[in-house]
């Protein structure tokens, strides 16, 4: 049995503010954000599938990444369930596009939600193997599902 690991990389803007943080992220800011998916599998050996050599097609892999996570999340503002949505509403049309997540909007809760989301949504022939959000340049938070058993 041999295994591989693919890679995709998606990229999205979105905006967010950390509730009773005690530096300048408490603000709404927005990042560029590069997102690192990658699924291990092996490579379909049926010689009559049109998906021959391939762990998975990666345009399949883009679908379901972009259905789960940057659809909704690109251009949008992200806060914490303890803000206020009345708050947001205040600020018309600059917040049309906002969601209030369960947990603090940080790069390590949401590579948590997202690998919760694309385990969930990938097939059964891949596992997800491990997710890399960079938030700035220089700057990223890592999940690997091996830590995670």
């Amino acid at each position: 049995m041999t295994k591989i690991r693919l890679t995709k990389e998606f990229r999205f803007e979105m905006a967010h503010a950390l509730y009773n943080y005690d530096g300048l992220c408490k603000n709404i800011h927005g990042h560029s954000y590069i997102l690192q998916v990658t699924v291990l599998g092996e490579p379909v050996k049926d010689d009559h599938s049109p998906k021959l050599g391939m762990v998975m097609d990666f345009g399949d892999l883009k679908d379901i990444v972009n259905r789960e996570i940057v659809k909704d999340l690109d251009h949008s503002v992200v806060v914490s369930s303890k803000v206020s949505p009345e708050l947001l509403k205040q600020m018309g049309q600059m917040t049309e596009r906002y969601f209030i997540m369960d947990y603090q909007p940080t790069c390590e809760n949401m590579l948590i939600d997202f690998a919760e989301r694309l385990q969930n949504a990938l097939p059964d022939s891949v596992e997800l193997f491990s997710l890399k959000l960079h938030e700035t340049a220089n700057s990223y938070a890592e999940w690997y599902a091996s830590d995670n058993l």
